[in-house]
């Protein structure tokens, strides 16, 4: 079976993100990168299913971004995949949704697939939109936010459970397939010290723009971000203190009233 695991560099979820001068995009000096959290659960997915499988199954890590993404990347490998494809160009530079998707479908047709997990969203844009453009233009249906799944003896198909307000609702699908999860999914497992040692030999194999047959950037959508801007600051806090409780709630009317203005 071939097992297809999208990965995305983010920031780390701890680090403190500042906005450019310019409002273009974030300032990147000091900070550090992780793979998407999320993604850690579509990895660890795949392999859960290369073990099931058995036999010649394999699991292809494909991620767009930097040459500095090689590092995350060499981390999916100690975790325990296979492969990995790296898109590298700087066209791809802060890429939208159907641009993206575009370049990585033309990347999963050319490896071949049998199923392709990836995390239900990026934690930097939260836009969730990848996944669903990609199985649009790969022509394979979808299930979003899976917290359960499981493949059915003849790999065939996969029942799947995705959690909504007030319960579980379950999905089955044929396979191929394109499927987002959720925390809760499973447990990724650590890089352990043989496997980040594998890592080092594993292949990576880099792609440019050109070299899946794009003679430009894949345009399509009208969503763009225009300007980045930070969040304003929190307003003022105001204790009020008062000998007599009728005299604090006094003041409390006289501030939401005149400063406040919600009253």
């Amino acid at each position: 079976m071939k097992i297809i695991t999208l990965l995305k560099r983010v920031p780390d979820t701890e680090a403190r993100i500042l906005i450019n001068q310019e409002g273009t995009g974030i300032r990147e000096d000091g900070l550090k990168y992780v793979i998407n959290p999320y993604d850690e659960y579509a990895i660890e997915e795949g392999l859960k299913v290369r073990e099931k499988v058995g036999g010649d199954s394999k699991v292809t890590v494909v991620t767009m971004g930097p040459e500095e993404a090689t590092e995350l990347i060499r981390t999916a490998l100690a975790m325990g995949a296979d492969d990995a494809v790296h898109i590298v160009d700087p066209l791809l530079e802060n890429a939208g949704p159907f641009t993206s998707a575009a370049v990585l479908a033309k990347v999963i047709e050319e490896e071949g697939f049998d199923i392709i997990f990836c995390g239900k969203q990026a934690i930097d844009d939260d836009m969730a939109q990848v996944q669903t453009i990609l199985a649009e233009m790969l022509d394979i249906p979808q299930v979003n936010v899976a917290t359960e799944f499981e493949l059915s003896d003849d790999g065939k198909k996969a029942v799947l459970s995705r959690r909504i307000e007030g319960g579980d609702e379950k999905y089955e699908t044929a396979l191929p397939a394109i499927i987002s999860c959720e925390k809760g999914l499973n447990e990724p497992r650590y890089a352990s010290l043989p496997g980040i040692m594998k890592a080092k030999k594993k292949e990576i194999r880099k792609k440019t723009l050109a070299d899946l047959g794009f003679e430009t950037k894949p345009q399509g959508g009208r969503a763009e971000i225009v300007r980045w801007l930070p969040l304003p600051k929190s307003g003022e806090c105001k204790i009020v203190e008062a000998e007599e409780l009728q005299d604090a709630v006094k003041e409390l009317v006289r501030l939401l009233r005149e400063e406040s203005k919600v009253l």
